[in-house]
């Protein structure tokens, strides 16, 4: 079990530091001018310092891929991505994967290697609206070509909060789960809030991650250290961001 806290830190720290125990944050969208997250490479920077602040030791930030809004793809994030990386203000571990939204081309997109948060890990999203009558057969075939599927942020479908059956067939077909930080906060609302609590409590959360895009967004982050309850909530639950030993 690993902690939240820098139990060795004085409580100042502690509070500065609360990030650390994740250690690598998995979902964040801080590759500048290419999605919705941030607009520009001081932007990216700001908030890559601010979360290594925060405790953070390394960062895989996942630019979507929607073609029809994003059509993004290794060509398009990697010259932004290098332009932060030349200001030489970036001193941690900052590498990038992609969120991809499960829609007909995610069938296309598959026919090239897929950019991986690392372990053959791929963080994947779907409609806020409804849930795709092809999700079973897109997840089956990610693994069939040897990826493990990452559901981001699955408390945020409102369409499961009243059928939990659907969290656990993710479960079933072989489906990670990723939970945001700020759901756990009440940042989107107190329905995802109790949804997102009970994913915790039925252990069936994997990942957590910010899912930062903007200033809102960090300002709520912080302001977690506040929550002493979600504290502690967040320092005895096992995620499994430690594990990541690799990323494309």
């Amino acid at each position: 079990m690993f902690s939240f806290f820098s139990r060795r830190s004085a409580e100042e720290k502690v509070l500065t530091q609360f990030l650390s125990g994740i250690e690598t944050d998995i979902h964040s969208h801080l590759v500048p001018g290419i999605d919705d997250g941030v607009p520009d490479v001081e932007t990216s920077i700001s908030f890559i310092q601010q979360l290594q602040d925060l405790g953070i030791q390394k960062i895989v930030t996942t630019p979507h891929i929607m073609m029809d809004r994003y059509p993004n793809s290794r060509t398009t994030i990697d010259p932004p991505y290098q332009e932060v990386l030349a200001s030489g203000k970036v001193n941690i571990p900052f590498r990038f994967a992609a969120e991809y939204y499960l829609d007909e081309e995610i069938e296309t997109l598959m026919q090239q290697p897929l950019l991986t948060l690392g372990n053959n890990l791929v963080l994947v999203e779907i409609s806020f609206m409804s849930a795709p009558p092809q999700l079973h057969r897109w997840l089956f075939e990610l693994e069939a070509q040897g990826y493990q599927p990452v559901m981001a942020h699955p408390e945020r479908y409102n369409y499961f909060h009243n059928n939990f059956k659907g969290y656990h067939q993710f479960k079933d077909w072989g489906c990670l789960l990723q939970v945001n930080l700020l759901s756990l906060s009440g940042y989107y609302g107190r329905h995802i809030q109790q949804t997102a609590e009970k994913l915790l409590e039925l252990n069936m959360i994997d990942f957590i991650g910010t899912d930062l895009h903007h200033e809102k967004h960090m300002a709520a982050i912080k302001a977690i250290t506040r929550n002493r309850k979600l504290m502690k909530r967040l320092d005895q639950y096992p995620f499994r961001n430690r594990e990541l030993t690799h990323a494309q």
